[in-house]
């Protein structure tokens, strides 16, 4: 115990004494410019540390990327569009873009609604309530995505009939007097997807409600007060009030979240593996490159999640843009 404290002691201590030592030698670099030229340059000087580290862990592997999507499996030989030919050919590679559009669609619009929902109602408990409410909701973003999949995987865990259930939902399901269920092995209409949806909704409504929860609380009282005198209904004010004026907050919540949702992993590796048609392209990348070692397909399905991932930042930038000028 002594020694990982110690190890992480001086882990800290000499990142943070790496980092001033070269913002001081930048910072005297900077010194022996001749005149006007140091305030010019100094600022170039103060954010290359950060554009280096872009340029190193971001430019650098995306083009490698790039390269090993038109290679082979062993990234030997260019083979053109072959591997996304290949892949999106495949019924099995379809079914899994078909349920990372679902997460897409899905995760986002109810995280969204309910966080907004969650917010409004927590806010209506009073100062205490609205804490104790606030800390629940949000206490499952304090723990891991993996750890939160073993604990959810008891809630869907599945026996034969006769055994004991030790899984809640089928517990419940027998003291019912109903057959056990085993709700992750039944993708009829992506029932097992939507059930490894309700966790992750689980785990970013918390999110959503404290963004969601600040911005409510920052429209001006007198918007709302002559939204009253005018007879507005409070279901009017909230929809044709309120939230044309958290609008930015809804729109980043629900990039932010849609960004999470195309990365996803840990969740369904951990709950499924991809198996019983739950697939996603996070998984199916991590198959590819651990499982058949496909250094080709996964770098294809990686270009595939960039691309798709580039209007979306376009139009979260040209948000922030437009929210600065207003």
């Amino acid at each position: 115990m002594f020694l990982k404290t110690s190890n992480a002691v001086i882990t800290v201590v000499a990142g943070v004494g790496v980092a001033v030592a070269v913002y001081w030698i930048l910072n005297k670099i900077a010194e022996l410019l001749p005149g006007r030229w140091e305030d010019r340059i100094k600022p170039y000087l103060y954010i290359l540390p950060a554009y280096a580290a872009i340029t190193l862990y971001l430019i650098y592997p995306s083009i490698l990327t790039f390269k090993y999507s038109f290679q082979d499996s062993t990234s030997t030989e260019w083979v053109g569009f072959d591997n996304f030919t290949k892949l999106l050919s495949s019924h099995e590679f379809q079914q899994t873009l078909i349920n990372t559009l679902l997460w897409m669609i899905i995760v986002p619009i109810f995280t969204v609604a309910i966080g907004l929902a969650v917010a409004v109602l927590s806010d209506r408990l009073g100062p205490r309530g609205e804490n104790v409410s606030k800390t629940l909701i949000f206490m499952p973003m304090a723990i891991s995505m993996v750890g939160a999949a073993t604990v959810w995987r008891f809630l869907y865990a599945y026996r034969p009939e006769g055994q004991e259930q030790i899984g809640l939902q089928n517990a419940l399901v027998v003291l019912l007097g109903g057959k056990p269920v085993p709700w992750l092995q039944q993708d009829q209409f992506h029932l097992n997807s939507l059930l490894l949806m309700v966790m992750l909704l689980w785990a970013q409504i918390g999110f959503a409600m404290v963004l969601l929860s600040a911005a409510i609380k920052g429209v001006p009282v007198d918007t709302l007060e002559a939204a009253r005198i005018d007879g507005a209904a409070e279901r009017q004010i909230f929809f044709r009030v309120v939230v044309p004026q958290i609008k930015g907050t809804i729109i980043t919540v629900f990039v932010t979240t849609l960004i999470t949702v195309m990365k996803i992993f840990d969740i369904v590796y951990v709950m499924t593996n991809g198996n019983f048609n739950t697939n996603i392209l996070g998984v199916e990348f991590y198959n590819q490159l651990f499982t058949n070692f496909n250094n080709g397909a996964a770098a294809a399905i990686v270009v595939m999640l960039m691309v798709a991932m580039i209007p979306i930042m376009i139009y979260q930038v040209r948000n922030f843009k437009a929210e600065e000028a207003a």
